[in-house]
């Protein structure tokens, strides 16, 4: 009977006070900025930054996993990258768009593999 009477009392509490899903509400958001919103927003100025900071000879991985050297980077967010040179014999160039880029590769990657 006891533990009956004290759930009732919790219940008119929370019920009294008007306030308490506004306040709810506002710890959610909190909650929800710093661990998603935020997080998401530094990737993606990172991902910006790296995209912006390509040139020519740098060697890239992108999302498809191909590993290539920059050729050529067009004004239009393309660009041009050779996948497998050997010996200074020209290999195959392809077109990408910038956003495909994972990250740039240290110099000498595409030689090691």
């Amino acid at each position: 009977m006891f533990i009956h009477n004290a759930w009732a009392q919790t219940n008119a509490d929370i019920q009294n006070n008007p306030y308490s899903l506004i306040i709810m509400l506002i710890v959610f958001a909190g909650i929800f900025y710093f661990m998603i919103f935020r997080p998401q927003q530094k990737r993606t100025k990172n991902h910006k930054e790296l995209l912006n900071s390509i040139a020519k000879g740098d060697e890239i991985l992108t999302n498809g996993g191909l590993v290539g050297r920059v050729i050529k980077v067009t004004e239009t967010g393309y660009i041009f990258i050779i996948l497998n040179e050997k010996n200074n014999v020209n290999g195959n160039e392809i077109l990408i768009k910038k956003d495909c880029v994972t990250t740039i590769l240290p110099k000498g990657t595409m030689k090691s593999l």
